[in-house]
C-alpha cells in the first residue's frame, strides 16, 4: 500500500510559479513510476506529466510543454511538479499518482494509488 500526500497548490496570478510536492509513504518508492493529474471543473481528468522510476524519462501534456517540470528524489521519496508561466487555464485540482514501474510512464492508465489532491488557483 503507498499513501501519497501532496502540498504546494494555492492561489498564483497568471505569469507566476508553484512548485508542487507529494510525499510517498512506502519504502519501495523506487519501483514506482509517477504522474502529476488535474481535473478542472467540468472536465475530464488528465494526465498532466509523468516520470519514470529512475527519473530518467518524463512525458507531457502538450499544453504544458516548456513551462512544467515533473521531477521526483528516490531518496525523500518525494515526486514534485515546477510550474511556471502559469495559465488561468491551469487552474484545476491536481493530483499525483503511482504505478508499477513496469506498466511505463506513456499512458495515464494502471495507476493504483492517488493523493487526495492540492488545489492550484491561477487567476487573469
Amino acid at each position: 500500500q503507498v499513501q501519497l500526500v501532496e502540498s504546494g497548490g494555492g492561489l498564483v496570478q497568471a505569469g507566476g510559479s508553484l512548485r508542487l510536492s507529494c510525499a510517498a509513504s512506502t519504502r519501495t518508492f523506487s519501483s514506482y513510476a509517477m504522474g502529476w493529474f488535474r481535473q478542472a471543473p467540468g472536465k475530464e481528468r488528465e494526465l498532466v506529466a509523468s516520470i519514470s522510476w529512475t527519473g530518467g524519462s518524463t512525458v507531457y501534456v502538450d499544453s504544458v510543454k516548456g513551462r512544467f517540470t515533473i521531477s521526483r528524489d528516490n531518496v525523500k521519496n518525494t515526486v514534485y511538479l515546477q510550474m511556471d508561466s502559469l495559465k488561468p487555464e491551469d487552474t484545476a485540482v491536481y493530483y499525483c499518482a503511482a504505478k508499477r514501474a513496469a506498466l511505463g510512464i506513456y499512458s495515464g492508465v494502471g495507476y493504483d494509488y492517488w493523493g487526495q489532491g492540492t488545489q492550484v488557483t491561477v487567476s487573469s
